[in-house]
This record gives structure tokens, C-alpha cells and sequence, in this order.
């Protein structure tokens, strides 16, 4: 798992500087719920989540949701006494680990929290991630019933042996199902893919992307496999157990999604993700690209509120004991310079299909990056935005690194 970054000293209050008032009318306000919890590990994952039998104690998945709602008040006391203005949450996001491996009144009451914390706007996004076997109909409407608008499936792939090699357990054949069966609770569903998986083909991609379009989705995430060191999959390809994963495989594999998924009319919108309509895209990834405020709660979560960024302590154990002692679980936090803020909105800026003002940033790099084909020309020239061409978004490092040289 990948440690926390380094970073100031965090109050043990949780308190925040007067700075972050600057500007909190124009941004929204979300919450990340972080759930630590998965049945089985995946080879490939680097998050921080861990199996029942690791964890006991205040740290125990029985636990968990009284534990959260303590930092859920902490949270709406901290924004209070920051002198920030009332704002509703305009999305919720339940993340992992699998969040559904909670039982449905636990994130029910989770979402609680954030209802009675800062209360919850009218339109308001309320997703959860969750494995497609650990999902029932029952529970998805359930789900629905609670308040929630919207669930991501990890569908990953539709094909066995790539399944096997990422170590997911769930059938390939179960995604129409647990589409159908989400739709039905009146849920939005989005599918996350990976490629470059060790073994996967052209072909096998291919059968991925039309499996998840077959279902009628109007959302589509698309990663590629990153092998992270301190990983099952990690340690098979330092053995040469297993191939590290090839850049150009990748993004033929990368140019094949946006093609298929093009087609069926989802339009990317940001460099992984692709949606039907604006309405369908994830406002809540967006909050994060667009720079508005967020409250990380769960072990490891981070936060950000008015350029101060903070991150909880990683192990559940940690984070339930300094929650119980009424302490705030931050381990450190940054406060952003404006040259660090500045560098932050155009590494999430460029990603986005909307794009990002040329104003302020260099016109002969812009210019080099238009004629090299990363950059739309007719965007920068038309309308003095830089957006990406799909080779851009295949280097989009790349161009960040040449815009902030």
C-alpha cells in the first residue's frame, strides 16, 4: 500500500486556517466515505482496504459506521468553526475497498450523517462502489430507498482468465444482471473497466468494452493496469511470474475503448471516463478535477477545503482510536502555495474534455503542443482553451510536464 505523503503537523482538533473562507461561496461542497473493507484482496490493489480476518476491535467492520458518523460530526464542527458559509452536500461518494460489503442500514446510516452534518441539496449525487457479487436486488433497492442515486460496478473485464489474473471473483456472465437489477431500483450504474492486464489480448478488450455496452450503460470508466510495487502483482512481475504491462498495448487498447465507446454514443469527458449525456457524467469526480471542497472521511481519506489538503491516519485501528478520544484522525496536511495550486489545477484541468483557459499559461509551449497534435488548434485559437486530442490524452503527463516547464 502506498504511504501517506509527508506533510505539516495536523492539529488535534482538526481546526483550519481563516484562509479557507477565500472564495467557499462558488465552491461545492462533497463527502468521500471511505470503507476499508474487502473478502478477498486483489492482486493489483494498492488501496488501503483489508479482509475481515485482519481487523478486530474498534476497527471491526461492526464498528465501522458508528466510527465514521464520529468524524462526520467532528467534520461539521470543524467547518463551522473555520467561519465557513452553510452549504449542503451536493454529492456523496462511497469508496473502497467494497463498500457493500456493509450491510445496507450501516451505509444508510452513514449517509445519515451527512444529512444531519451539513444536510443534502435537492439534486444531490449519492454514489457507492460495489463488486458485482456483492450486490442483491434486494440490497440495490434498498440501496435506492436510503437515498442513494447511483452505484459504479468494478466490472474490470468480461473475460475468465483475465478475471483470474487480477484475482476478481465475481462471474463475468453476472454484469447484466446486476445492471438490470440496479436500473430497476431506479439507480444510475456506471461499469469500470481495466486494461493491460498481463495476458489480455486485442480481442479479449474488445469482448470487455461490447459486454459493458450490451448492457445499456451510460457511464463507462476505463483504467489502465498500473502495477504498483508493493503488490501480489507486483511481486509476480519482479519474479517474472507475470509480464509487466505494455504502454503501447495499452493504448491501442485505450484508442479501441474511445472508438467502441464513441460509437455507442458515450462521449469522453475526462481522459478515463466517458458518459452519455452530461447528466450522466460523475459530478463528484469532478468536484475533485474542478477544485471544490471535499471532507475525506474513513482511514487514509483525504480533504480539501480552501487550499488546505489533509490525509487520516491509514490503519482502521489508528483512525477508530483517535476518533474514540475525540481527537481528529488527520496524520498531516499541506497548506497550497498558489505556484502549487496553480500546478494542481492544470495537471486536473487538462484532463478534462471541457479543457482549461490558455490565458497565463506559456504560448509557445501551447503552440509546440499544438503542432506536435496533442493539443485541439482550433479550440486554442477559437476559444482560448486548451483541450486535449485523444494522442494528447494518451501522454497527458506529458503535456503537463511541457505547460509547466
Amino acid at each position: 500500500m502506498p504511504s501517506l505523503p509527508d506533510g505539516l503537523p495536523a492539529p488535534d482538533d482538526g481546526a483550519l486556517p481563516a484562509s479557507v473562507r477565500a472564495g467557499a461561496d462558488a465552491r461545492r461542497l462533497g463527502v468521500y466515505l471511505h470503507v476499508p473493507f474487502c473478502t478477498v484482496r486483489c492482486g493489483y490493489c494498492d488501496f488501503n482496504t483489508y479482509t475481515a480476518t485482519e481487523l478486530g476491535g474498534g476497527a471491526s467492520q461492526a464498528s465501522y459506521a458508528d466510527t465514521a458518523l464520529r468524524e462526520l460530526a467532528l467534520g461539521a464542527r470543524v467547518l463551522a468553526d473555520a467561519g465557513l458559509p452553510a452549504r449542503e452536500v451536493s454529492t456523496v461518494f462511497v469508496g473502497g475497498g467494497t463498500p457493500t460489503v456493509l450491510p445496507v442500514g450501516d451505509l444508510a446510516r452513514m449517509l445519515d450523517g451527512v444529512r444531519s452534518s451539513w444536510g443534502l441539496t435537492a439534486d444531490a449525487e449519492v454514489t457507492t462502489e460495489a463488486n458485482p457479487d456483492s450486490v442483491t436486488p434486494e440490497s440495490l433497492a434498498a440501496l435506492a430507498a436510503a437515498g442513494f442515486t447511483r452505484v459504479s460496478f468494478g466490472m474490470q473485464s468480461a473475460v475468465g482468465h483475465v478475471l483470474a489474473t487480477l484475482d476478481r471473483t465475481h462471474d463475468p456472465r453476472r454484469i447484466p444482471d446486476v445492471v438490470r437489477w440496479a436500473r430497476d431500483a431506479g439507480l444510475a450504474v456506471s461499469l469500470d473497466l481495466i486494461y493491460g492486464t498481463p495476458g489480455e489480448s486485442v480481442d479479449d478488450w474488445r469482448t470487455s468494452v461490447e459486454a459493458a455496452l450490451a448492457t445499456g450503460v451510460d457511464h463507462v470508466s476505463a483504467y489502465a493496469l498500473v502495477v504498483e510495487a508493493g503488490t501480489r502483482m507486483g511481486v509476480q512481475v519482479r519474479r517474472g511470474e507475470l509480464p509487466m504491462p505494455d504502454p503501447d498495448d495499452q493504448a491501442t487498447k485505450y484508442e479501441l475503448a474511445d472508438d467502441l465507446l464513441a460509437a455507442a454514443g458515450l462521449h469522453w469527458y475526462e481522459v478515463s471516463n466517458w458518459a452519455r449525456t452530461p447528466a450522466d457524467e460523475c459530478r463528484h469526480n469532478l468536484a475533485y478535477w474542478r477544485g471544490d471542497d471535499w471532507w475525506g472521511v474513513g482511514p487514509g481519506a483525504h480533504s480539501h477545503v480552501g487550499g488546505v489538503r489533509w490525509w487520516n491516519v491509514k490503519h482502521p485501528r489508528a483512525y477508530a482510536d483517535r476518533l474514540a478520544r475525540g481527537l481528529s484522525p488527520a496524520a498531516g496536511r499541506e497548506l497550497l502555495d498558489d505556484e502549487a495550486a496553480g500546478l494542481e489545477r492544470l495537471m486536473l484541468g487538462v484532463r478534462l474534455a471541457e479543457g482549461m483557459p490558455t490565458d497565463g499559461l506559456p504560448a509557445g509551449s501551447v503552440a509546440s503542443l499544438v503542432a506536435d497534435g496533442l493539443v485541439d488548434g482550433a479550440r486554442a485559437v477559437r476559444d482560448r482553451r486548451l483541450v486535449l486530442t485523444r494522442r494528447g490524452r494518451l501522454l497527458a503527463d506529458a503535456v503537463v510536464r511541457t505547460l509547466a516547464a
